[in-house]
């Protein structure tokens, strides 16, 4: 038989297997080389297969339930799930069938129910995609569509997840004309400045990518910069900066930027995107809580669960159950109080974490303003371009959700805020 989409397949359901049996992240197993043997356009197909059968989950287990009297081991599992997405979502049933047979047949322990296989997939070729069309859209898993329904309502929490459901378009901030990347690149220009472009393919082949005049960030992180409004010539620290989309904006501004982050891996990928775009920021590799200085403006992106960015990320919900969300929200007080030592008299700083959870957004915001009595929030800050009635807080934030912004493909779910020290 023939290998023509084979090892993409097989590393799709390698990545399944990893994410759903050993809770271990996309990113992780990236960064890890999980698919490094692959061509580049390979490794793009099995990462996608791998999201969209993760984004489909719920919908491809109902539909397999119904031709399984037991579920069979996970990897026999996950190749099902992977060949139901790809004929609900149109493939040609009998390349993805004789596909996902031949994958099984190959498996060294489970080669014998490669028949199963063959058998499921050509009722689920005949029926699927009917079927497919008239589910609900899938469920966030329980342990986190509780604490959001509590937090947002059901009504929301739905509309979330048909914005988790629907994936996301490729975000584009621009160096500088953002009008004529769009025209360049085919996008659509959005109120706040990023460029959104659909279908994008290969983001390495698309042009102004190797003059450096934009790089990739979702609309919603593009706010906190913005809301931030650094100036020429100020001190500005970008702590927790990367993987440096918002380090890039903040250099562009013409301010003097130090970007302090942990990972000397991501940082790298900072100093490579700098290079492209040619920007200049001084990196430091160094715990966030151990930095030292005095900054007229700081910017403080704080690690948090991620659950703002499930609709990029769909293995997030799959791969965590919220065992660490505790000890992130203990360490972004941490970093706020450590930041604030660190600001001048007169100065801001921009919290925001790319969070669904207010215990990481909000809630913190409203607990610094009690631990500090020379921080005010500055609401004005929230009259950003693009912004709406009602994505303002209570506290003086801003308040950003998948389902906003749905007509034109949804956004990054975010909260920020911008504080001020007293002179």
């Amino acid at each position: 038989m023939s290998d023509i989409g084979l090892p993409a397949r097989r590393s799709a359901v390698y990545l399944l297997d990893q994410i759903l049996g050993e809770g271990r992240l996309m990113s992780e197993l990236m960064a890890a080389g999980a698919l490094d043997k692959l061509e580049p356009a390979e490794r793009a197909r099995a990462a996608r297969l791998a999201q969209d059968t993760l984004r489909g989950l719920e919908r491809a287990d109902r539909l397999l339930q119904k031709h399984l009297s037991k579920y069979p081991p996970l990897t026999v599992r996950n190749a099902l799930r992977v060949g139901t997405m790809e004929l609900c979502h149109g493939a040609a049933a009998h390349g993805v069938v004789n596909a996902m047979v031949e994958l099984v047949a190959r498996h060294k322990r489970l080669g014998h129910l490669k028949g199963l296989t063959n058998a499921v997939l050509r009722k689920i070729a005949a029926d699927g995609p009917e079927a497919w069309q008239a589910l609900r859209a899938p469920r966030l898993p329980k342990w986190l569509r509780g604490p959001l329904v509590e937090a947002w309502g059901a009504d929301a929490m739905t509309a979330m997840e048909a914005a988790h459901f629907a994936g996301a378009p490729l975000d584009l901030t621009a160096r500088g004309d953002a009008a004529a990347v769009a025209a360049a690149t085919g996008g659509q220009l959005l109120p706040n400045g990023t460029v959104r472009v659909r279908d994008a393919g290969q983001v390495s082949t698309m042009p102004g990518f190797d003059t450096g005049d934009w790089w990739v960030q979702d609309a919603a992180a593009a706010w906190p910069v913005q809301m931030l409004a650094p100036q020429p010539g100020e001190r500005v620290l970008d702590l927790c900066a990367a993987p440096g989309g918002k380090t890039m904006q903040l250099a562009a501004s013409g301010a003097a930027v130090t970007a302090v982050d942990s990972s000397e891996t991501r940082m790298a990928r900072v100093t490579d995107n700098l290079a492209r775009t040619g920007l200049a920021a001084e990196l430091v590799v160094r715990d966030a809580r151990a930095h030292q200085g005095s900054y007229d403006a700081i910017l403080l992106d704080a690690p948090c669960s991620a659950t703002g960015t499930i609709r990029r990320h769909a293995d997030l919900p799959h791969a965590k159950d919220g065992s660490e969300f505790g000890a992130l929200i203990d360490l972004q007080e941490t970093l706020i109080d450590h930041a604030w030592g660190l600001l001048a008299p007169g100065g801001r700083m921009v919290f925001c974490t790319c969070s669904l959870l207010p215990d990481e957004g909000e809630v913190q915001v409203e607990a610094a303003l009690e631990r500090h009595g020379d921080m005010t929030v500055a609401r004005e800050a929230t009259a950003l371009p693009g912004v709406e009635p009602g994505w303002q807080t209570e506290e003086g934030g801003l308040r950003l959700r998948p389902d906003y912004w749905a007509d034109r493909g949804g956004m990054d779910g975010f909260y920020m805020a911008a504080l001020r020290k007293a002179g």
